[in-house]
């Protein structure tokens, strides 16, 4: 009995490791181009994690430059509040604040679900009921226009019982020659069966960020790597003679803390009532009764040590965030390190590099980046919201927005031909 259980559970073991690898492409059948969104233009939007507004010159990203010099680039693009990865992604696709397309953090409880959202449960991430908005991919399939994803956050997701048509389960392990060849291959399908829209994502910016700081060699390494694969993908692209735009995107910046010195996580009796969700630059307290909620924020507040301790409905009105939360997923009580800062949960020491922080500070700051046949060339641009990117590519795309967003066609409009 004791040998049948081993060998059950190294199967359920090894069966696991290859859902976590999973390299295959999915595809959703049945799907095709209408007759008219065959004749559409094809719109290649790229997200590099982490690459901080600054990085194209301070670590020589000369492809970038290159590019986007015949083409657009902005100044920055600021982030939505909070500045992190998997908000930010989706505020992109969605044309929505946080706050309101339900993405509220990496890392969050729902009140009416009583359960935990976090990027690292595959379960959570892969439910398209904790999604709300109508990511872009979303909008186009459901007028028959295909889409193809190679990551980007929600598209593993039946979101509205809808999923792109090409898509892959997130994984680091398939080498970006052969990802560049799947986005060619894409777009040599027969015109009804070729996507309009693909999303790419690059992850290797943000983790050198983290773990060595947005100053170190390893930035400057993923930074000029990126950038070469970039240069390749639209080389490769334009040998296929299609209208083509790219739009190339950050998430957030990084800044360096002082992880020798990091903010011990308040500890006292009367935090004992509420849960707390923890994260390096921003941790949420929830409470059942408004008496241990305010005796919370008192302790918080009186005993801040470089952070500030926000009641839900007392955040900053710029960040659209605690009272504009019509999922209820934000915490009754939010703590926001000081810049530098980052909290510590336990013995191990944060990395040395954090985003997550307030987006009105310029080293959260992302990039924004676009060239091909829809847009003029030679444009600069302000700094503007990431929640505009929406309303442009769904104008590209000839899509019609429906439904409500918080992004504003007229903030880009001008950059398009």
């Amino acid at each position: 009995m004791k040998r049948l259980f081993i060998v059950v559970a190294a199967v359920l073991f090894v069966g696991l490791q290859v859902q976590a690898q999973d390299t295959t492409q999915q595809i959703v059948e049945g799907r095709a181009n209408s007759a008219s969104n065959q004749t559409r233009p094809y719109v290649i939007m790229i997200s590099i994690d982490g690459f901080r507004f600054d990085y194209a010159e301070k670590y020589g990203a000369e492809n970038l430059q290159r590019l986007s010099e015949n083409g657009v680039r902005a100044l920055a693009m600021q982030p939505s509040f909070p500045s992190l990865t998997f908000p930010n992604h989706y505020s992109i696709v969605t044309g929505l604040y946080p706050a309101h397309h339900g993405l509220v953090d990496n890392h969050f409880w729902d009140r009416k679900r009583k359960e935990a959202y976090k990027v690292g449960n595959v379960a959570a991430v892969t439910d398209g009921s904790w999604y709300g908005g109508v990511p872009l991919w979303v909008l186009a399939e459901k007028n028959k226009m295909v889409t193809a994803s190679y990551f980007w956050v929600g598209s593993e997701s039946a979101i509205q019982g809808i999923r792109p048509t090409y898509y892959f389960q997130y994984q680091e392990k398939t080498g970006i020659d052969s990802r560049i060849k799947q986005v060619t291959d894409w777009l040599k399908l027969p015109e009804e069966k070729r996507p309009h829209l693909i999303t790419f994502y690059f992850p290797e910016v943000d983790h050198a960020g983290h773990r060595y700081g947005p100053d170190s060699d390893s930035v400057r390494a993923a930074v000029k790597f990126v950038d070469a694969a970039i240069a390749k993908m639209t080389a490769e692209v334009n040998k296929l003679n299609l209208p083509v735009s790219f739009v190339i995107v950050s998430d957030h910046g990084m800044l360096k803390v002082d992880n020798d010195h990091a903010i011990p996580m308040p500890e006292d009796t009367v935090l004992t009532t509420l849960k707390v969700l923890a994260g390096g630059e921003k941790t949420m307290y929830y409470g059942e009764k408004p008496e241990d909620i305010q005796k919370a924020y008192e302790y918080l507040k009186q005993h801040e040590n470089h952070y500030t301790a926000y009641l839900k409905q007392e955040t900053p009105v710029r960040w659209h965030y605690g009272q504009e939360d019509i999922y209820n997923r934000i915490g009754d009580i939010i703590l926001v390190a000081e810049p530098g800062y980052a909290f510590q949960s336990g013995s191990r020491k944060p990395p040395l590099g954090h985003h997550g922080y307030d987006n009105n500070l310029t080293d959260m700051n992302a990039i924004f980046m676009a060239w091909g046949p829809a847009f003029k060339s030679h444009q600069r641009l302000a700094t503007f919201e990431n929640v505009n990117v929406y309303p442009m590519v769904a104008r590209i795309l000839g899509l019609t927005i429906t439904q409500p967003i918080d992004g504003k066609l007229e903030v880009l409009e001008s950059i398009l031909k």
